[in-house]
């Protein structure tokens, strides 16, 4: 092989230097390739996270920053499942790590907001099928079998598992990472010690016996990550707001009205798509693939200063953060005590009964940390016996983990004088 291209091939074996694991390898070139392509160099510039860094300054961390953090874990579990027999051939190796490159390449503009309102019932995960099959196009098939994994279609289920499960790299990742630059130390999580305890029985990822409090206290850590980050009442609110502006801004242009935005924004904003179109029409993947933040946030500061009352009104709240309260309750809000913070709230702003729901809204918070309707955790016994771990562990509380956790919220202005 001439100099040239040997040092070529080399030079894409990079290292790069990540906050929370310290130095992550590229151990393969199309690795590279696909690090280098503009779907995956977007994810630069979408947060982890959403609106979180408005409660936790530091939350500014980006998908760019998971999605390599989750394949340095899969390299890890790959090379400590081999140490204990399983077969993992270098084609499936490099398979699950493009698999787990790419499982969130889909995203869209913070985070969930545009699964809500400009792109109504299309997952991210889905588009991140479409997108990992659109690059399969432009690397010669080179994907096809990270895309089985990704898809659980190819004959070994635990490297899915690997990549989307209850005890995935995805979560072990952004656990840790968000735990990190939240500053929230619930989330911190034993990953490498949880990733050296991997086995496989019957083609399923287990838990061997004695890394079961690990596992307990990675259940726990996400319920608590998920009612302090996640689902934080002021996180919450801030969500609701940008979802509610979006929703306006759609009102405005199919009003007729003028509306800054971006070229790739503005088609989605007169749109009205839905996943058949992504299927159909391939422009309008390709404009998809145009979005980030800045779009988003480069519009609101814009609307501002625009003539809809409503729309300028929410987008000031937004960029100066002045949010709307959130009231959360273990029980359902009466609906005497609801109808009059409604009607205080359409009067005191003086608005129309179709645009009341930008400012108050009802709604339930829902935190399961572990799903037991869905493949669980299991646990191999010494004596060779797999055991979910709600009736593998020795802690009562599993159970309770194991049971969804709802919360009643009420989103209103914190102007009205009964908000608490």
């Amino acid at each position: 092989m001439e100099e040239s291209k040997i040092r070529k091939a080399y030079n894409k074996r990079k290292i790069l230097n990540d906050p929370v694991y310290g130095f992550i390898s590229i151990p393969y070139n199309i690795i590279f390739d696909l690090i280098e392509h503009r779907y995956f160099q977007r994810l630069r510039r979408i947060k982890q996270v959403g609106m979180s860094n408005l409660v936790y300054p530091g939350a500014n961390h980006t998908r760019f920053h998971h999605a390599l953090g989750a394949m340095h874990l899969m390299q890890l579990a790959i090379t400590s499942l081999r140490e204990k027999g399983v077969e993992i051939s270098d084609e499936e190796a490099q398979a699950s790590l493009i698999a787990i490159l790419l499982h969130d390449v889909g995203h869209g503009p913070y985070s969930h907001s545009l699964e809500y309102t400009l792109i109504k019932g299309v997952s991210h995960e889905k588009i991140s099928d479409m997108l990992m099959k659109e690059l399969n196009k432009e690397f010669d098939g080179a994907l096809s079998l990270g895309i089985e994994i990704f898809e659980n279609k190819y004959e070994k289920p635990f490297l899915h598992q690997l990549v989307s499960s209850q005890l995935d790299m995805d979560r072990l990742d952004y656990l840790s990472r968000d735990s990190f630059y939240t500053g929230v130390s619930e989330g911190v999580i034993s990953n490498h010690r949880i990733i050296k305890m991997l086995d496989v029985v019957n083609g399923d990822l287990v838990v061997e016996e004695k890394g079961i409090y690990s596992i307990e206290k990675f259940i726990i850590a996400r319920r608590l990550m998920y009612w302090q980050v996640y689902l934080h009442k002021t996180v919450v609110s801030s969500e609701r707001l940008l979802i509610t502006i979006l929703k306006r801004a759609i009102y405005c242009v199919r009003q007729g009205m003028e509306l800054f935005a971006s070229p790739a924004f503005q088609f989605f904003l007169q749109g009205n798509f839905t996943e058949s179109d992504f299927d159909k029409n391939e422009d309008v993947l390709n404009q998809f693939v145009l979005l980030d933040d800045a779009d988003i946030i480069g519009a609101i500061k814009v609307w501002c200063s625009h003539p809809d009352p409503v729309l300028s009104d929410l987008c000031k709240r937004l960029v100066n953060r002045k949010l709307l309260g959130v009231i959360i309750s273990d029980k359902p809000f009466e609906k005497d005590f609801t109808e009059k913070l409604r009607t205080q709230t359409k009067d005191a702003f003086k608005l129309e009964e179709d645009e009341v729901e930008y400012y108050f809204q009802t709604g339930v918070l829902e935190n399961n940390a572990y799903n037991l309707k869905i493949d669980g955790i299991g646990i191999l016994r010494k004596n060779g016996q797999v055991e979910d771990i709600v009736k593998a562990s020795d802690n009562g509380s599993m159970m309770a983990q194991a049971e969804a956790v709802k919360k009643y919220m009420m989103y209103l202005p914190k102007e009205i004088k009964n908000f608490s």
